[in-house]
């Protein structure tokens, strides 16, 4: 793995001329913050070494170097899911890539179910821990002990600093968050009425098929992390009601614009 890490970084560093200092992953139908970064290169993961392939719709699959707040970024168009029939550790890798590239702080995005019967269909909520549900662990094998520790710490997965900024940024704009516990399952089906329950009673609020292997990956390789989610659907007693992926991309859209805001201005102050 080592070596395909450095084969990818090496041919991404000869097609760009900038280190970037924060990585971003951009969820379901949240790339258009790609909008708010003056690009300078982009790049098609299928010309990246040993990249996967997004094959899930509205991810469109390309690494975007440029400035945002006045801050050298790159962005993940397009991310990987365990559901598509890679790995962990594939699913993770462009993480391991970002960090060899040499950012300091990783930002993740995603649209989730929320199971917080408070919340409601549109809620943005900022991820202050997680329950990795997942069926196995990106970390799982052999450890890399160039890339971290055998086994890293989880005491504060989400960096509070970050957390208390971002926050400061939606108030000061206007803009309701929560905070919350996110759940990663595999997917790709929906959750049941019974699997909703079930999430919620472990101590939930939100439910996804993201995020979780890409922060421990991150963790491992001591990146301070930030992560936010747009709730797009509600798996709450009552609330409950049949749910297509385009309306899980209509909503994120109409809530992109927030999102983009507090990300941005997040990474103004940074």
């Amino acid at each position: 793995m080592l070596a395909q890490i450095n084969e990818a970084v090496s041919f991404l560093q000869n097609k760009v001329d900038i280190q970037p200092e924060f990585g971003i992953i951009l969820g379901t139908g949240l790339g258009g913050l790609v909008k708010e970064i003056n690009i300078s290169h982009e790049v098609s993961y299928e010309d990246i070494p040993h990249f996967p392939v997004s094959t899930v719709e509205s991810h469109s699959g390309k690494l975007i170097f440029g400035e945002l707040g006045g801050k050298k970024v790159v962005a993940m168009q397009g991310r990987f899911h365990f559901y598509e029939g890679y790995t962990m550790q594939e699913v993770t890798f462009p993480v391991r890539v970002l960090k060899q590239l040499g950012i300091q702080r990783l930002f993740v995005s995603n649209a989730s179910g929320g199971v917080n019967p408070d919340f409601e269909v549109g809620e943005i909520m900022i991820l202050n821990d997680h329950i990795d549900f997942f069926p196995g662990n990106p970390l799982i094998g052999k450890n890399i002990d160039e890339l971290g520790p055998r086994f890293p710490d989880m005491s504060e997965v989400y960096d509070k600093e970050m957390i208390a900024k971002a926050q400061e940024v939606a108030a000061e704009e206007g803009i309701k968050v929560s905070t919350g516990v996110y759940l990663g399952l595999t997917g790709p089906t929906l959750e049941t009425p019974a699997e909703y329950r079930m999430i919620r009673t472990l101590g939930a609020d939100a439910v996804g098929m993201s995020t979780v292997p890409e922060i421990i990956v991150a963790r491992h390789m001591d990146l301070p992390c930030f992560a936010i989610s747009i709730i797009t659907d509600l798996g709450v007693p009552g609330k409950i009601k049949k749910v297509s992926v385009a309306d899980v991309i209509a909503v994120a859209s109409r809530q992109e614009p927030k999102m983009t805001t507090i990300l941005k201005e997040l990474i103004t102050k940074l």
